[in-house]
């Protein structure tokens, strides 16, 4: 069977290719997806107990007002709700607003005064030296009693890796970076400075979860052009030929992969065992999302919040979301029931003890006050998933530039958060938009912005 365009993989990336295509009036095209369900890591699962989880606390703003016109298709004005973002840190048995360091006048006077330090060391002694990796960067930017406070402490548990073997590209708007005047007045005047960031607001789907929208996109481009439980077994990259686990052979013109780069360049034949190699050079972090389903009602100071970040030992996760404030219906009576989500990375550098996550962070949240009693857990959910995060890692943008070149004299581009491995543009919208860019080239040969071009594309917002 021939088929012209082949998409590999139905998350944001796949589904947004195909919807683009669609768009354009092509036919010709068909999305293989190796599970028995669309949407990819935005997916959302229902446990025994009537409780939705997502995979990870997924949060929607745009930077492109396609995005924002397709999400309005997908689940009309009134599938959305809209929130103020809410995100806090628990360090020092206290919640201080996010971003961190603007608002360390809720800190012990030790530790503030620890930061504050840090911070005019950093502006007594600029420096115009590029850092080498991402530590390098926290300290230039935030001053050594930051970092050791906050910033080297969580973002271990984040990435799951050393941030001296993270490179320092990626950050662009992701952290913000300090004010020395603004800090200092924030002190003085005992002022709350909460209004930085990309997401101050951010919608979610009033039902289903964020799988919720993938399904919807999904019915837009039509079923019958997703093949679901087929598995790609090989690409023969000369012949443009792909055989599934099945024995089924399409060969194309065009292919779009979604699959993580590493894994999908031991699958095609035909290519360099050495850009074979070197992809697998690229680093990863898991991530497992515990969640935990309780009953009554969240104590006072849980009732607005959205999200909190954990920098301290004490808890296996690093962020906690009231998934239960971002719908009602993510419980299965919102009288009776509220949620926390967890999040928890994992990687050769930090191994966790999957069998013991669960107790382990009930734990965790009890000493962080965010529950009473484990008497109060009526459902817990664990799944984790191998490829959570793409790091940023030092060597990533040398084995990029090799391994994705490599792959077009088979007409396949490999895009999405880990087919293209740039965690700066690996949100929902940013995926999406390398799939639709990607129609975009393949059919008008209109060049690609969001892949190469990520502060470009960070800076449209809405535009």
């Amino acid at each position: 069977m021939h088929t012209k365009y082949v998409i590999i993989g139905s998350g944001p990336t796949g589904l947004g290719a195909a919807y683009r295509l669609k768009e354009l009036g092509v036919t010709d095209f068909v999305v293989l997806e190796k599970e028995n369900r669309i949407g990819g890591l935005s997916k959302s699962f229902v446990d025994e107990k009537g409780f939705t989880w997502d995979v990870g606390g997924h949060v929607q703003f745009s930077h492109y007002k396609y995005f924002d016109d397709l999400m309005l298709k997908a689940l009309g004005e009134d599938g959305w709700l809209r929130h103020q973002r809410e995100s806090w840190v628990w360090i020092e048995n206290r919640f201080v607003p996010y971003p961190f360091q603007n608002n360390i006048k809720y800190l012990t006077p030790e530790t503030m005064w620890k930061c504050l330090e840090g911070i005019i060391h950093v502006y007594k002694n600029p420096t115009t030296q590029k850092p080498k990796n991402f530590r390098e960067w926290i300290l230039q930017t935030f001053g050594p009693g930051l970092a050791e406070t906050f910033m080297f402490p969580y973002n271990f548990k984040v990435w799951a890796y050393p941030t001296e073997e993270m490179n320092a590209v990626w950050v662009g708007e992701r952290v913000a970076v300090t004010d020395l005047g603004r800090v200092t007045k924030n002190i003085l005047f005992d002022q709350d400075d909460f209004s930085w960031g990309p997401n101050s607001t951010f919608q979610f789907p009033k039902e289903g979860g964020t799988g919720g929208i993938w399904e919807a996109v999904g019915n837009l481009i039509g079923r019958d052009k997703i093949k679901l439980n087929a598995t790609v077994k090989t690409v023969i990259g000369p012949e443009k030929t792909i055989v599934l686990a099945d024995g089924e052979t399409i060969t194309y013109d065009h292919l779009l992969s979604t699959v993580p780069l590493d894994i999908f360049t031991r699958h095609v034949e035909g290519l360099d065992p050495a850009i074979v190699e070197t992809a697998q050079g690229l680093k990863h972090s898991s991530t497992n999302v515990v969640g935990i389903g309780l009953k009554g009602k969240p104590k006072d100071s849980l009732k607005t919040m959205c999200w909190m970040y954990f920098p301290e030992s004490n808890s296996p996760y690093y962020r906690v979301t009231v998934f239960s404030n971002y719908s009602p219906n993510n419980v299965p009576d919102s009288e009776q029931y509220w949620s926390l989500m967890t999040e928890t990375s994992e990687s050769s550098a930090k191994p966790v003890d999957r069998e013991k996550l669960i107790e382990d962070t009930i734990k965790a949240l009890i000493e962080d006050q965010l529950i009473e009693s484990a008497d109060d857990v009526v459902s817990t959910f664990h799944k984790a998933f191998d490829y959570g995060y793409p790091t940023p890692s030092v060597e990533r943008d040398g084995i990029l530039k090799q391994v994705l070149p490599a792959l077009e004299p088979f007409g396949i581009k490999s895009r999405g958060r880990f087919g293209a491995w740039k965690y700066e543009v690996s949100n929902q919208d940013h995926s999406l938009m390398q799939g639709v860019e990607w129609a975009n080239r393949v059919v008008n040969d209109v060049p690609e912005l969001t892949l190469f071009f990520p502060d470009t594309a960070n800076a449209m917002w809405g535009k």
